[in-house]
């Protein structure tokens, strides 16, 4: 049996892209657990114009301060 998963980069995107309380707190953990081998250029890239369509742009500022909280507890 094979059991496909996404990478965590692509968790990272679609929960700063639904942007429900819930997600911000799970993007926590996996900002935890994932900090230092995670590709911000990659995240970034794919993240930013789904939130530009989207008209929330605010959403990427919100990732990259819990990015800094995340780095500061570290």
């Amino acid at each position: 049996m094979v059991l496909r998963t996404c990478i965590a980069e692509d968790l990272v995107v679609l929960k700063a892209f639904a942007g429900r309380p819930q997600d911000w707190l799970d993007l926590e953990s996996v900002l935890v657990r994932q900090r230092r081998t995670l590709n911000w250029r990659l995240i970034l890239r794919e993240l930013k114009p789904l939130l530009e369509l989207r008209e929330t742009p605010e959403n990427l500022d919100k990732l990259r301060q819990l990015r800094d909280k995340v780095d500061k507890g570290a």
